[in-house]
């Protein structure tokens, strides 16, 4: 039953976001224009450029920025206590990640689809532009590793999910070009949506295992045919496979988030983890501020507005759209992560806190397969549906998502090296093929560098890019407030929210090179230093272009 109420406060509180807050924002903060016109229809190439209907372009902002990361994080933060998860998670949503968002996709749309490290240099200098550029470079670098790792380890531990995810490519295929013909896109929604659940039933029923080869483990060969589909698909157009892959993957978000919270509603469990976690073990993190970036996505992340930027505020049909893409992608994450909090908190997982505390023994001992594992058993118990197939769904649903946001993440990293190659001159690093090469290879690097043969690195680099993450997220806000003070407008909302986001990330930064430098563990040590220099660097410019802004303002006031 404390379950339910948790629910029903949370959906309370986010309803609050939607419907009141940003609607404030959009009208009086961003003020966003029904006529202006937008880059998707400036520059339409049919590629990245491309206007999108606006529920389309929510299934692709949606599933590109979720990924498996407001499943992972809030199923970590928990061993702090509920509590504090809830609380981060419904305010943040609120207050900062639907801002964050929103902000970003209504600048780049303001700034002709530019990426938020173009617009920095526009908006602050370009020096600024350089340094956030490496900044969002390293994050996209962490996130595509990290999520390689995530599928990887998916697959092997749930070999029913390898038929369903893959599945789901050729579904997408297919629906892409349907939609490119114009044809009925809610029949195509809810065809595409039963074909997917179909293969999640079959793949039930065939677990497929991919076999060790060239001497690598299994998980380090699924790494690398991942990145090996996500350098292809991320040089096809957006309408062939990332619009309609993120399309049915948000509707199958969707379906999941129904069967969850109604298995809520009818199984009406009690939350066994405590309040506030008193028995955490001796070398545990303390939770401030580490539980800011260990829920990232999901409260707010830096990489919502790359994502944002990158690809969405090239396919805006209307400004007007930017609320319910950005805004809503935002509270449609949070409500993920809630009921990520409820389900590894209940009896679901565990049916009494001893067992709860046994499976939290650590911090960092529970994660993606508590939620998959306490979800399977909520759904079971709520809706009767066999423990093998509810497995299998959240399994593959962990999957499209952490896919989707690889597909998307290599794609900003070629759109980021293409702009270096515009930047410095040099023509080899404006092909397409090129940069998507270098991207998936320093990719590759990242994860066999810090992990060895197993490719693991990409989960030994999780607690850097909480920190990364969140730096980037309070630089973007840092860049969509001196926007809103030039222009003359209250910054005061997103203002807020960057300092307690700037402040509790850096800490955390400062907290995990103390543990770098103790475990020798120097190429981390270095990154994690890189990204602290960069991040001062940026808002110490920032400072002073606001400075001289507003001197300008009084000497013409003044004269």
């Amino acid at each position: 039953m404390q379950s339910v109420v948790i629910v029903l406060l949370g959906i309370a509180g986010m309803a609050f976001g939607w419907f009141v807050y940003s609607k404030f924002i959009a009208s009086k903060i961003y003020q966003l224009d029904p006529d202006f016109v937008t880059p998707a229809h400036e520059f339409n190439d049919g590629v990245d450029f491309v206007p999108t209907n606006r529920y389309v372009l929510w299934g692709h902002h949606f599933t590109s920025v979720a990924g498996a990361a407001p499943i992972v994080g809030p199923a970590i933060a928990v061993y702090w206590g509920w509590v504090p998860a809830v609380l981060w998670v419904v305010l943040g949503t609120i207050f900062f990640a639907g801002v964050h968002d929103f902000g970003a996709l209504w600048a780049s749309n303001r700034h002709k689809g530019r990426s938020m490290g173009a617009l920095s240099e526009e908006v602050i200098g370009s020096r600024t532009r350089a340094l956030f550029m490496v900044v969002v470079f390293l994050v996209l670098l962490m996130v595509n590793s990290v999520f390689g790792v995530v599928i990887a380890n998916s697959f092997v531990g749930t070999p029913t999910a390898v038929f369903p995810a893959w599945a789901a490519i050729v579904v997408a295929l297919i629906i892409g070009q349907l939609v490119h013909r114009k044809f009925n896109l809610v029949v195509l929604g809810i065809g595409g949506v039963i074909v997917l659940y179909m293969t999640v039933f079959a793949g039930s029923q065939l677990p497929l295992e991919l076999p060790a080869m060239f001497g690598l483990s299994t998980e380090a060969n699924w790494i690398l045919i991942l990145f090996t589909y996500a350098a292809i698909a991320s040089m096809l157009p957006v309408w062939v496979l990332l619009q309609p892959r993120d399309f049915i993957n948000g509707m199958q978000l969707f379906v999941g988030l129904v069967l969850l919270y109604g298995a809520v509603f009818l199984f009406m469990p009690d939350i066994s983890a405590p309040a506030f976690n008193g028995q955490l073990a001796e070398d545990s993190p303390p939770w401030f501020p580490l539980l800011f970036v260990t829920i990232a996505c999901g409260a707010i992340s830096g990489f919502h507005g790359i994502v944002a930027s990158g690809t969405s505020s090239k396919q805006l049909d209307k400004e007007t759209d930017a609320r319910f893409v950005g805004y809503l992608g935002a509270v449609g994450e949070g409500s993920l992560a809630l009921i990520t909090i409820v389900t590894v908190s209940g009896v679901a997982l565990a049916a009494t806190p001893e067992a709860w505390h046994a499976v939290y023994d650590e911090f960092g001992s529970a994660g993606a397969g508590a939620f998959i594992s306490g979800g399977a058993n909520l759904i079971q118990s709520g809706w009767g549906i066999p423990a093998e197939v509810a497995q299998t769904l959240l399994a593959t649903m962990v999957v499209l998502f952490a896919g989707t946001t690889m597909d998307s993440g290599v794609r900003l990293q070629r759109y980021i090296i293409e702009e270096w190659g515009d930047i410095y001159g040099l023509p080899l690093l404006k092909r397409g093929v090129v940069a998507t090469l270098i991207a998936v290879a320093a990719c590759l690097l990242l994860a066999f560098g810090a992990g060895g043969a197993s490719g693991t690195g990409g989960l030994i680099i999780w607690p850097l890019f909480g920190s990364t993450n969140q730096i980037l997220a309070g630089m973007t806000l840092l860049i969509i407030s001196v926007m809103l003070i030039k222009l003359g407008r209250p910054a005061v909302f997103t203002l807020v929210p960057m300092i307690l986001v700037l402040v509790t990330s850096f800490l955390a930064g400062l907290i995990t090179l103390e543990q770098y430098w103790r475990d020798g563990n120097y190429l981390l040590l270095g990154l994690d230093v890189v990204v602290l220099i960069t991040s001062v660097m940026v808002m110490l410019e920032a400072a002073a272009v606001v400075v001289k802004f507003q001197r300008e303002k009084r000497s013409q006031v003044s004269s």
